[in-house]
C-alpha cells in the first residue's frame, strides 16, 4: 500500500537558525508525524483489503471498525489522550459518540473522553452520549481545538474527532508551537484517512451486494438449467416411448408375409394411435406453457355440463385405472348443473390431476369430487396412494420439477402437468390447492367461480358452433373439393378420408396447379395448407378473394399454426374456418359439410 508523506513546509513563525538540540528535536517530531499517518493508512488498507475478500463470508466490514481503528492510532499516536467520534445526526441539534478509544486503565469499565470547551463547564463524553452542536463547534474553534471535522467530497458532515483536553508530548514536555502545529495535522490527515475509508468501504460493501445477487442469480440459473436438461431428458424418454411403438408395429404391418389376425390388426392399430395421441398430448403441454407464459393463450368460454365432463373425464382413465387394479369414485353435487368455462382446458386439468393420481396410487381409490361452495365449485380428484411430502409441496408447481416415484415402474411425464393446470385455472379466475400427507393419498382442488370474473363472451357463437360440429358425416357424391397441400402424408390422409364420405377430392401442392384446377372444376370448398413449399397459402387467400370469379367459394384454413393470434390472422386474410394440425378427421368432415351445404 502507498505511504504518505505529511511533513510540513517551512514556517515563518519558527526559528529560522535553530540550534543543534531544537533541529533534533523538530526531526523526531516531524518523524512522529510520518511514523503515525504511516501506521493508520498501513491499518486501514490492511483492513479494506480484508473486507474486500469476497470469500470472507463469517465476517462483515462494518464503518464501526473504520472509527475504532481511527481512534487507536490517534490514541498510541497521542500518547494515550483520550480520542472519541461523535456522528452528525441530520436535522437535530445533537451529535452521538459512536466510538471511543480503549481505556488505559484495565479496570476502568466504561471508557469515556473529557474535553474542557473555554467558553463551558468541562465534557465527559461516553459511548452512545450525545452532545450538543453547539458545544462541538467551540471545541473546534478554540486554541487549541480538541474538535476536528469529518466532512465527505461533497462537503457534508459526516461526523467529528475529538481529542481529550490534555498536554501530550512526542518527547519532551513543552509544547512547541511545531509541536502544535503537527499535532493537528496529524488529526485532519487522520479525519480525511478516515473519510477516504469509509468511501472505499461503501465501495466494497456496493460491490460485495451485487456479488451476493449475481451469487444468487447463477445459484437460480444453475437449478432452472438441472430441472430444464430433466426435463428434456424426460420429454426425450416420453417421446422415444411411443415412437418406438408407433415405428415398430407400423413395420410389422408394413413387413411382407406378415398377415396377423383381424384382432391383432386391429390391436396394432389401436395401440399406434394411442401412442400417436400421446405424443400429442406431450407437445400440446409444453405449448400450453409456452402460450400461457407469453399470454397468448385463447380461452373459449361456453356453457358447460359438469356432470357430463366429469364422467366423460372418468371414461378416459377407466382403463388404465383397472389395469392397476384401482377403483374409480365419483361424487356429484345435485345442485351443480353447469359452470361458465373452457371445456376442452377443464378437461385438461381435470385429466392432469387424475392421470398424477393413477401415477402415485398402487393399490386403493381414486375419486372425483365436486362440490358447490356458493359462488364458486370445487373439482376434487383425491387419491390413496404414496402422498408428498411438504418439501416437495412447496416445489410442486414449479416448472419441471417432478416427485421421485417409487410406486411407477419409471419417470413418467414432463413436469409440467401441475403448472399447466394451476395457470389454466387462473386463467379461469380461480386457483389449485393441494393437501398431502405421506403414504395417506392427496388431494389436489381447482377452485372455480361459477361464473369467471372476466366479461364472458362468444357464448352463443361457441354454442353455433359445436351445433355445426354436430352435422351427421353425409354422403354427397356430386360435391368436389379442392385440397391444396404440400405435405404428402397429410394429403393423403384427408384425401382418403373425404373420398371415404363421398367428396371428390382433387389435391394440388403448389399455387400453380391451383389456379390449373380451378379452371377444371368448381369445388364447394376449398382446403387450404398455410405453408406451401413455394407459396404463403394466406396471400393465395387474399388472391382468390379479389377475383370475382372465385371469390364465393368457402376457404377452410388447415395449418400447424398454433398460437395465439394465428387464427385471427388466417380469419383476416379471408378464409371462412381454420382447422389446426394434427388434423381432427370428425371436426374437418363436420366443417366441410357445414360449407359444403350452405353452397348448394
Amino acid at each position: 500500500m502507498q505511504q504518505y508523506s505529511s511533513l510540513p513546509e517551512q514556517n515563518s513563525q519558527i526559528d529560522t537558525t535553530p540550534t543543534p538540540l531544537i533541529k533534533i528535536q523538530q526531526l523526531r517530531t516531524e518523524l512522529w508525524l510520518e511514523r503515525s499517518l504511516n501506521q493508520l493508512q498501513s491499518r486501514l488498507n490492511d483492513y479494506l483489503l480484508c473486507a474486500s475478500n469476497t470469500g470472507l463470508q463469517a465476517k462483515k466490514a462494518t464503518e464501526a471498525e473504520i472509527f475504532q481503528i481511527v481512534t487507536q492510532e490517534l490514541d498510541i499516536a497521542l500518547n494515550n489522550s483520550r480520542v472519541a467520534i461523535a456522528l452528525f445526526q441530520p436535522e437535530k441539534t445533537v451529535s452521538k459518540v459512536c466510538c471511543v478509544s480503549r481505556s488505559p486503565s484495565p479496570g476502568l469499565q466504561c471508557p469515556f473522553v473529557e474535553v474542557i470547551p473555554k467558553k463551558a463547564k468541562h465534557l465527559r463524553l461516553r459511548l452512545q452520549e450525545l452532545i450538543k452542536l453547539k458545544d462541538l463547534q467551540q471545541l473546534e474553534n478554540q486554541q487549541p481545538p480538541s474538535a476536528w471535522r469529518l466532512t465527505d467530497k461533497a462537503g457534508g458532515i459526516i461526523g467529528w474527532i475529538i481529542i481529550a483536553t490534555t498536554s501530550p508530548s512526542s518527547d519532551c514536555e513543552v509544547i512547541t508551537a511545531l509541536e502544535t502545529q503537527l499535532r493537528s495535522q496529524l488529526i485532519t490527515k487522520s479525519a480525511q484517512y478516515c473519510v477516504n475509508a469509509l468511501a472505499q468501504l461503501k465501495q466494497i460493501q456496493y460491490w460485495q451486494q451485487r456479488s451476493e445477487q449475481l451469487d444468487e442469480f447463477n445459484q437460480e440459473l444453475e437449478r432452472t438449467n438441472q430441472l430444464k436438461n430433466q426435463f428434456l431428458a424426460n420429454t426425450s424418454h416420453e417421446i422415444r416411448t411411443p415412437l418406438s411403438s408407433i415405428i415398430g408395429f407400423t413395420h410389422l404391418l408394413l413387413a411382407q408375409g406378415y398377415e396377423p389376425s383381424r384382432e391383432r390388426h386391429q390391436e396394432y392399430l389401436n395401440i399406434i394411435q394411442s401412442s400417436g395421441k400421446h405424443l400429442l398430448a406431450l407437445i400440446n403441454d409444453i405449448l400450453d406453457l409456452s402460450k400461457i407464459e407469453a399470454n397468448q393463450l385463447e380461452v373459449q368460454w361456453e356453457i358447460v355440463n359438469v356432470p357430463d365432463i366429469c364422467r366423460n373425464v372418468l371414461a378416459l382413465v377407466k382403463e388404465k385405472a383397472a389395469n392397476k387394479g384401482l377403483k374409480l369414485c365419483l361424487e356429484l353435487d345435485p345442485d351443480i348443473t353447469t359452470v361458465v368455462a373452457d371445456s376442452l382446458r377443464l378437461k385438461q386439468m381435470l385429466l392432469n390431476l387424475l392421470f398424477n393420481a393413477l401415477k402415485f396410487t398402487s393399490t386403493g381409490t381414486i375419486g372425483l369430487q365436486v362440490i358447490n361452495k356458493g359462488l364458486v365449485i370445487h373439482f376434487i380428484v383425491w387419491d390413496t396412494g404414496i402422498g408428498i411430502s411438504q418439501e416437495d409441496q412447496a416445489q410442486l408447481f414449479q416448472p419441471y420439477f417432478q416427485i421421485s416415484n417409487s410406486v411407477a415402474s419409471r419417470g413418467e411425464g414432463t413436469g409440467l402437468g401441475l403448472v399447466v393446470t394451476r395457470k389454466l385455472a387462473e386463467i379461469h379466475s380461480g386457483s389449485v390447492e393441494v393437501e398431502s400427507e405421506v403414504n395417506r393419498g392427496s388431494r389436489f382442488t381447482i377452485i372455480l367461480p361459477l361464473t369467471p370474473f372476466k366479461e364472458v363472451g362468444g357464448v352463443e357463437e361457441v354454442e353455433k358452433v359445436e351445433e355445426a360440429e354436430k352435422v351427421e358425416e353425409v354422403t354427397i357424391s356430386s360435391l368436389d373439393v379442392l385440397l391444396v397441400e404440400d405435405d404428402l402424408p397429410n394429403g393423403e390422409l384427408m384425401q382418403s378420408y373425404l373420398n371415404q364420405l363421398g367428396y371428390q377430392v382433387t389435391w394440388v401442392n403448389n399455387a400453380v396447379e391451383m389456379w390449373k384446377a380451378l379452371t377444371q372444376i368448381n369445388p364447394a370448398v376449398i382446403l387450404m395448407d398455410v405453408k406451401l413449399l413455394e407459396e404463403n397459402g394466406l396471400n393465395l387467400v387474399q388472391q382468390l378473394r379479389k377475383n370475382q370469379q372465385y371469390c364465393q367459394i368457402p376457404v377452410i384454413a388447415q395449418t400447424a399454426m398454433a398460437m395465439k393470434g394465428d387464427r385471427e390472422t388466417c380469419l383476416a386474410a379471408g378464409v371462412n374456418e381454420y382447422i389446426s394440425k394434427p388434423i381432427d378427421l370428425p371436426l374437418l368432415a363436420s366443417l366441410v359439410a357445414k360449407y359444403s351445404q350452405s353452397t348448394r
